[in-house]
C-alpha cells in the first residue's frame, strides 16, 4: 500500500481523487470507482502497490503495438482494478473483482514485486520494453510511476495499454517517461461510453490528442460488437478523428469480438465486418490498419504505404521483417516504425 500522488483532501475526512476523470469524492472508509484506491481516514491509498497478479514476458504485438520495436519482448505486469465496468472486458477476472465487497476479504493481491524488481527482471529476460498493462495502469499510477523512472534511467522503455482515462495530471507525471501507448477507443458515441463502460467518450479523445502531440509513439484499438459500435458512419467517425486529429501513419487495431463477462450472448464479429471497417480506414486515408483476434488474416500484415508490398509478415505473434532498417526493400519509402 502507498500513499496516491493525486488527491485533494475536503471537509469531514473526505477526499477528492484526481488520478482520472472521474475525480471520486469518497468518504472514509469507501474505495472510488476503480476499486483499488481506498479513503483511510482522510488519506487517500493505493491498496495494490507493489503487488502484482499477473506477470509475464510477451511478444510487444500481443499489446497490440506492430510499430513499436517490433519482434521484441516485453516484461508485462498489472495489478487489479479498474476505472472503467465494460461489460465485454476480456481481462474482468483482474479489473473488476476490486469493486465487490467481499474481494478484500483475504484477497491474495499476488506476487511481492517492487519497482526496482520488476525492471531487474526486464533487464535479466533481455527485455527491451515494460508494459503496464492486463488492467488499467491509470489505477495504480503509483507503482506505474516509480518503475517508470527506473526503468528509463536502465534505458528500458515504458508501454502503456489503457483506455485513455487518467486526469491531466497523471499526464503529466507520466509523459516524460512514456514511451509507447495503446489506446483502446471503445467507441465514437457518448452512449457506449455511458451504457457500457461507466465513462465519457471526450476525455479519451481528448487525451489520444494530447499523448500524440508529445511525443509519444500512439496506437489505437477498437473492438468490434455486433450492433454496438459497428456500424458504417460510426466506424467511418473513428477513421476521420485517427486521420485529422492523430496522424495517418498512427496504426488502428480493429480487434474482433467474442463473447466476454456480461456480453456471453453477443456473437463473436463476422470476419467480413472486420475486413469492411479495414477497407473503410484505408480509404479514408490510414496507413496501416490492421485487424485483432482471427489469426491467419492478411491483414495482421504491414504493408508498405506506397507500393502496399508486405513487408513486415505476421503470423500471430511469429514476426519476419522484411524491411531494411525501416526502409521498404522494394520501392525504398520510409515505413513509419520505431526500432530502437
Amino acid at each position: 500500500m502507498k500513499e496516491a500522488i493525486l488527491y485533494k483532501k475536503l471537509k469531514n475526512d473526505q477526499v477528492q481523487c484526481n488520478t482520472c476523470n472521474h475525480r471520486c469524492v469518497i468518504k472514509d472508509g469507501d474505495h472510488g470507482v476503480c476499486g483499488v484506491r481506498k479513503n483511510e481516514k482522510g488519506k487517500l491509498i493505493c491498496l495494490v502497490y507493489g503487488r502484482t497478479p499477473a506477470i509475464n514476458i510477451d511478444p510487444v504485438e500481443k499489446k497490440p503495438l506492430f510499430h513499436f520495436l517490433p519482434g521484441s519482448s516485453v516484461l508485462s505486469f498489472g495489478t487489479f482494478g479498474c476505472n472503467f465496468s465494460c461489460s465485454f472486458c476480456q481481462n474482468w477476472t483482474l479489473s473488476q473483482p476490486p469493486k465487490e465487497k467481499f474481494f478484500w476479504h483475504d484477497i491474495d493481491l499476488g506476487k511481492n514485486a517492487l519497482p526496482a524488481k520488476i525492471v531487474s527482471e526486464a533487464i535479466k529476460q533481455e527485455c527491451q520494453s515494460i508494459a503496464y498493462t492486463y488492467n488499467e495502469p491509470t489505477v495504480f499510477l503509483e507503482y506505474a510511476y516509480e518503475t517508470m523512472k527506473i526503468a528509463r534511467d536502465a534505458g528500458i522503455k515504458n508501454i502503456w495499454v489503457s483506455n485513455g482515462y487518467m486526469s491531466y495530471e497523471t499526464l503529466e507525471f507520466i509523459l516524460p517517461y512514456l514511451d509507447a501507448i495503446n489506446i483502446d477507443l471503445k467507441s465514437f458515441s457518448e452512449n457506449f461510453y455511458n451504457k457500457f463502460c461507466g465513462a465519457k467518450l471526450v476525455p479519451v479523445l481528448e487525451n489520444i490528442k494530447k499523448i500524440k502531440k508529445a511525443g509519444v509513439w500512439v496506437e489505437l484499438t477498437t473492438l468490434l460488437i455486433p450492433n454496438e459500435n459497428d456500424s458504417e458512419k460510426e466506424i467511418k467517425d473513428i477513421a476521420n478523428f485517427i486521420y485529422s486529429e492523430v496522424g495517418k501513419e498512427t496504426p488502428w487495431h480493429i480487434s474482433r469480438f467474442y463473447p466476454a463477462y456480461k456480453m456471453l450472448e453477443v456473437k463473436p464479429t463476422e470476419s467480413k465486418t472486420i475486413e469492411k471497417a479495414i477497407k473503410i480506414g484505408k480509404e479514408i486515408g490510414l496507413k496501416y490498419v490492421y485487424v485483432g483476434n482471427l489469426p491467419g488474416s492478411a491483414f495482421e500484415n504491414t504493408p508498405c504505404p506506397h507500393c502496399q508490398k508486405v513487408v513486415i509478415e505476421r503470423l500471430g505473434y511469429i514476426v519476419r521483417r522484411l524491411d531494411r532498417d525501416g526502409i521498404c526493400p522494394y520501392c525504398k519509402t520510409k515505413i513509419d516504425l520505431i526500432l530502437k
